[in-house]
């Protein structure tokens, strides 16, 4: 069931037979369901799955619907960080929170409080792979590769710890780094048993990278034609036509990416924004003026 959540395969970790675990276990196969829900953009219902008085009793639910209720607000709740922030405090050792809470502070800005938080964890490879993914998002490929070597150390060849040292030779660059990269997400890829959206936009990106355009395209399309509306392989379709120089096929995409759920908070689609005004601001401090 992990693993099926690791490969980015959330429908099956939502319908599989939990019952099957015994009773100390139910919570934890719960939670995992609560995340590949979160993680679909399910957020409405799995907060009112949970009762005010449940999450009150349980800091692990608590935590699944503090984040629910920051990704339903488009991730802009002052209220839910505060919530994140007190959990945090409080239940620093138990891994929802960790992991939950540590999402939403690092997506509110508080990145150092995100990693502090997640530090705290008992050999739990989720958390290594969330911390690695935010040393990279503040461009700290140092301290995401000291990460993914620690997380080795104990889980040799664990997949988790094979995508991270994968994200981080993305990031880190070159053709040689880039092969490595490719040749794991595109093994999770086009296994019948392991493939996803995910592990084929992942495939994209390497493709990408190394110049492999219609390699890249192909990864897409696949990934479209399970998820249409899925931004990350939208996003990364804009990307790829404007490196071809397809103008009409790059603007088609990202107009299906300002109108699907959540297109409007993609980095692609907030950054090119930003430089927009910047260009525009620019603009108006030399704009010719005349005198009448």
């Amino acid at each position: 069931m992990h693993t099926a959540f690791v490969q980015g395969q959330y429908q099956q970790v939502i319908d599989f037979d939990t019952s099957i675990f015994s009773a100390p276990n139910q919570p934890s196969a719960q939670i995992l369901k609560y995340r590949a829900q979160l993680a679909l953009q399910d957020y409405d219902s799995v907060s009112s799955s949970i009762s005010s008085s449940d999450a009150s009793s349980d800091p692990s639910l608590a935590a699944v619907k503090v984040y629910a209720s920051y990704a339903a607000s488009s991730f802009t709740s002052d209220s839910a960080v505060s919530q994140a922030e007190s959990l945090s405090q409080s239940n620093s050792d138990n891994l929802s929170v960790q992991l939950l809470c540590g999402a939403v502070l690092a997506r509110a800005g508080k990145t150092d409080e995100a990693i502090a938080l997640l530090s705290q964890h008992q050999g739990s490879l989720d958390a290594v792979a969330m911390s690695t993914q935010i040393h990279l998002s503040n461009n700290r490929a140092d301290l995401a590769a000291k990460e993914a070597k620690s997380a080795r150390s104990f889980a040799q060849d664990a997949l988790l710890v094979n995508l991270a040292e994968s994200w981080i030779s993305l990031r880190e660059g070159g053709d040689a780094k880039y092969q490595q990269a490719f040749y794991v997400f595109e093994e999770l890829a086009q296994a019948p048993g392991s493939s996803a959206v995910t592990s084929l936009v992942a495939q994209a990106v390497s493709e990408l990278h190394l110049g492999r355009y219609p390699e890249a395209e192909t990864a897409l399309q696949q990934a479209l034609d399970i998820e249409p509306d899925n931004t990350t392989a939208l996003a990364n379709a804009v990307v790829l036509f404007t490196a071809t120089g397809d103008v009409e096929r790059a603007a088609e995409m990202k107009k299906k990416l300002q109108g699907t759920k959540g297109g409007e908070e993609t980095e692609l689609l907030q950054g090119l924004a930003a430089k927009k005004e910047a260009f525009d601001a620019a603009c108006e401090k030399y704009q010719p003026k005349f005198e009448p």
